[in-house]
């Protein structure tokens, strides 16, 4: 079992994570706190240190974790998504991260019709991340408008090796298509990689070891 998390320590966390997005130029860039793998301590923490949003990634580890919990942060879902198991987070997912393919689109149009979404851009062509790639994303926000879903913006994962400023080209190539298609929201940039994303252009990152410590085992 790990630790429970404290509020008051998240909210120490958070005012660094805040310090930090503010030396690198940010001004109301939001913070998802990445809660997977922690339990609702986290989430609950997060939410009394401040944070309006949290990310989950694994479908079945929300629903078990969120269920029949109420004064919930905006739940975003940040993991790739299988469109079967759109139907078990449609009820409490607010904001769908990783919209990739249009058949995943079509599922939660149907399953949570209006929804926000953000189309997740492959910047690096890692397959294992998931994202279609930067050339094809004006199509598939075109799909997902024409689905009546609430388009709002584009998310990318930076590259997990050789450092932070190896992302900087995929932030910048996403946030110059985020401003092409009139979008409004960036949601780029991790704990390690924050710094760059914001001086691209990220108006949302995606924060967990720097607000929780390391993650907890899985199993």
């Amino acid at each position: 079992m790990h630790a429970v998390i404290a509020a008051a320590e998240v909210a120490e966390r958070l005012h660094v994570v805040n310090s930090r997005i503010a030396s690198a130029g940010g001004v109301g860039v939001r913070v998802v706190a990445v809660t997977k793998t922690w339990g609702l301590d986290a989430v609950r923490a997060a939410a009394a240190a401040g944070c309006e949003a949290i990310g989950e990634n694994y479908a079945q580890e929300l629903v078990a974790k969120l269920t029949g919990e109420s004064d919930l942060p905006s739940v975003h879902f940040i993991g790739r998504l299988q469109t079967n198991k759109v139907r078990l987070v449609a009820p409490l997912v607010s904001v769908y991260e990783t919209v990739d393919r249009i058949s995943l689109a079509t599922e939660i149009a149907r399953r949570a019709p209006g929804a926000r979404v953000l189309v997740q851009v492959s910047a690096d062509r890692d397959p294992a991340k998931g994202g279609c790639a930067l050339g094809d994303v004006a199509a598939l926000v075109e799909q997902c408008r024409a689905l009546g879903l609430d388009t709002a913006g584009l998310m990318t994962v930076g590259p997990t090796d050789g450092g932070p400023e190896t992302a900087r080209p995929g932030f910048r190539a996403v946030r110059a298509a985020v401003d092409v298609l009139g979008l409004t929201v960036c949601s780029m940039g991790m704990s390690d990689d924050l710094e760059v994303a914001v001086a691209e252009g990220s108006t949302q990152v995606r924060i967990g070891s720097a607000l929780f410590g390391l993650r907890p085992p899985t199993s």
